[in-house]
């Protein structure tokens, strides 16, 4: 397969993407790399109907590269994740809306342009977590206590143009659940809270209950996600979503680099989901609860050692039902090639 690889200058260094693309063309695919953010790219000749079997993004919010995985996809090519898919998750203050009008747990949330607006809201909803819109990797985000301490130095403060988005707090142990999905199987871990940096947490993979992967997997469909992670606490009321990422670190998860390589191939030669997907709430319940029960994963796995030479992963935690791709014209954005 011939891939394209759009990868922005924050992570021109990381393992994630840069090891997925060693493993592909290893896989002797051809994959090309774009660097949207230092490099002069011809457009006209790049982004072209029939050019690539898919498209890859590795984004920040706002970072040029959306804009060419954009127009890839309205030339019919496919894109990984779905470019509609991400655009919802880049923007947090649209994330929220979008996540509770689909009955996600996520956190009452407002938004402004400048951090003391955030002194009209009631005082009894603080502490607030107030955080960039288009924030990433955890930047910015800051508890704060009281209405008098919004200006205190270190306060976020919203880019020209730009907002920023509060939330009740959500009292936890300090600990932050991220959920990881590598197109439908689900892989839980630990990492220590932003806002608690002096709590001690070894950062591991661990079990995943039935309850925050139903919750993961209605996240993924309700955006048309497949590559994803959501960050979840466990609050007094149960499991509540903070954040979505497309495409993130897939820290902790085993052989991430052989899984998300395979799911990109998957995903290239099906086409990835999109917004139009939907996971019922009950079934991806029922389904979680029995493959807890039984033991079973069902995954589809990574091309064989016979193909790749790559040593087989082990199966995963949790498979995520499948849910059924849309069919879409070959025009369509990030539809078929």
């Amino acid at each position: 397969m011939r891939l394209c690889f759009l990868v922005e200058e924050q992570y021109r260094h990381d393992g994630m993407p840069l090891e997925v693309i060693h493993q592909l063309r290893a896989w002797n695919h051809q994959v090309d790399v774009l660097w949207p953010g230092r490099s002069l790219i011809r457009i006209s000749e790049a982004i072209q109907a029939g050019s690539h079997d898919a498209w890859v993004l590795k984004t920040v919010s706002g970072g040029p590269g959306l804009t060419l995985l954009e127009a890839a996809a309205s030339v019919g090519l496919t894109t990984v994740n779905d470019v509609r898919a991400i655009r919802g998750v880049r923007d947090k203050a649209l994330a929220a809306v979008i996540a509770r009008s689909k009955g996600l747990p996520v956190p009452v949330t407002y938004a402004a342009a400048r951090p003391e607006e955030f002194a009209e809201i009631a005082e009894a909803e603080f502490p607030l977590v107030v955080k960039p819109a288009d924030g990433s990797s955890g930047r910015a985000v800051r508890l704060v206590a009281t209405p008098d301490r919004l200006l205190e130095p270190g306060a976020p403060d919203g880019p020209a143009g730009g907002l920023l988005i509060a939330q009740p707090y959500v009292p936890n142990s300090g600990t932050d659940l991220k959920v990881y999905s590598v197109a439908g199987e689900l892989y839980a871990t630990e990492r220590c809270s932003p806002l608690h940096p002096a709590h001690a947490v070894r950062e591991r993979q661990v079990p995943l209950t039935p309850e925050v992967a139903r919750i993961t997997a209605e996240t993924g469909a309700v955006f048309g996600l497949d590559l994803y992670g959501v960050d979840i606490l466990l609050g007094p009321d149960g499991p509540v979503v903070v954040d979505i990422n497309d495409f993130p670190s897939f820290r902790q998860v085993p052989d991430a680099v052989a899984r998300v390589s395979a799911a990109v191939l998957d995903l290239a030669r099906n086409g990835a989901r999109g917004r139009e997907a939907f996971v019922g709430e009950a079934s991806v319940r029922e389904d979680a609860q029995d493959t807890q029960a039984a033991g079973r994963t069902g995954a589809p796995a990574p091309p064989s050692t016979a193909q790749t030479g790559a040593t087989a992963a082990p199966p995963p935690p949790f498979t995520a039902p499948p849910v059924p791709r849309p069919t879409r014209p070959a025009a369509s954005i990030g539809g078929g090639r």
